[in-house]
């Protein structure tokens, strides 16, 4: 895949540059409130997206121009869905409920954070492949490899984030409602259905009114799961 690999060396990708990205998402962080739920997954989705750029410099992606612009294809719907509604516009439904809810007093951090990573693996992700695929001209299977490596990555900085918004006793967790609130979502299920989606969307490419009511559907069901843990608490 040379078309792929003349991306690497300057660290950027197609779109914004991966620089870009980060400074927008650091600039969102200084302009809005800490408690503001949208700032809680700002903060969580900046960080990992400086440990992608770390692990991806590093080269533990199987091919670092693809990843670079996966990457920051995936970080633009994020930006996308905050801009339309900075805008006064609606964001997607899968974005909907976190906009909303963003200023609830009765919902903690960790909803914040778990209801974003839902919107953005659950329904971005899969798009974000597709814009990939179309931008470099490859198909889904020859990013299979940095796919299921960002999982992993996100796997292990999940477990991270739960320690930070999640602090106390054990036995205090176990009794609270937000455990078992968090404990009914599954990364590694959203992050394995993002790829059924993507590899659905490409094969549908050629049947545009289909895709258009996939992508819909899949919108509508990601925010209705987003709904669900964004459900007050207190």
């Amino acid at each position: 895949m040379a078309e792929i690999a003349q991306y690497a060396a300057g660290g950027e990708a197609h779109g914004a540059p991966v620089g870009t990205v980060q400074a927008r998402m650091r600039a969102l962080r200084s302009g809005w409130r800490v408690d503001d739920g949208v700032a809680v997954f700002n903060r969580v989705y900046l960080a990992v997206t400086e440990e992608l750029g770390r692990r991806v410099g590093q080269g533990e992606f199987p091919d670092r121009g693809s990843a670079a612009t996966l990457r920051v294809l995936f970080a633009e719907r994020y930006l996308a869905a905050v801009d339309t509604v900075a805008a006064g516009g609606r964001a997607p439904a899968c974005w909907r409920p976190l906009f909303q809810f963003r200023r609830h007093p009765g919902v903690r951090p960790m909803q914040f954070a778990l209801a974003g990573i839902n919107a953005h693996v659950g329904h971005d992700l899969g798009l974000a492949v597709v814009d990939t695929c179309r931008t470099l001209g490859c198909r889904p299977a020859d990013l299979e490899g940095d796919f299921s490596r960002v999982g992993e990555i996100l796997t292990m900085l999940e477990e991270r984030i739960r320690e930070d918004l999640m602090p106390g006793p054990d036995l205090l967790e176990i009794t609270d409602p937000l455990t078992h609130l968090i404990g009914s979502w599954s990364l590694e299920r959203a992050h394995d259905g993002a790829w059924s989606a993507a590899r659905l969307l490409w094969g549908l490419r050629g049947l545009p009114a289909l895709a258009a009511e996939f992508t819909q559907r899949l919108d509508a069901g990601v925010g209705l799961v987003g709904r669900c843990l964004l459900t007050p608490l207190r």
